[in-house]
């Protein structure tokens, strides 16, 4: 079993950054991939970003590729999620998920493990 849990979320304007942080409970955090989801109000939870478990690859969402860095620190047990140039269309609740598989994952379905979300604000 593993817990997550975010932090770092809050309100910011447009145009500014906000980096989130997740904390997992697992000595094995190094075998897991991490992925960040988001789920704005109204709207189905969607794929951010995703890591592998080395550090060495990630993935982006198209909306946020160039604007948000997915980064982990294994001997932290903690993955991050860097987000710059903010925009009102990122408020969400932000969640980070751990999958079992070594390699990342898109698909909710391969993350059998969630946080509880942290919410973004972003005031146009």
């Amino acid at each position: 079993q593993v817990q997550l849990r975010e932090s770092g979320g809050g309100l910011v304007q447009a145009g500014g950054s906000l980096k989130l942080s997740c904390a997992a409970s697992t000595r094995t955090f190094s075998a897991y991939a991490m992925g960040w989801f988001r789920q704005a109000p109204g709207k189905a939870r969607e794929f951010v970003a995703a890591i592998h478990w080395s550090g060495g690859r990630t993935t982006y969402a198209d909306s946020v590729k160039g604007r948000f860095t997915i980064s982990r620190e294994n001997a932290w047990n903690t993955v991050y999620l860097q987000m710059s140039s903010l925009e009102s269309e990122d408020t969400a609740v932000y969640y980070c998920a751990a999958s079992r598989l070594g390699t990342y994952s898109l698909l909710e379905h391969d993350y059998p493990y969630w946080g509880q979300g942290t919410q973004v604000t972003v005031s146009s």
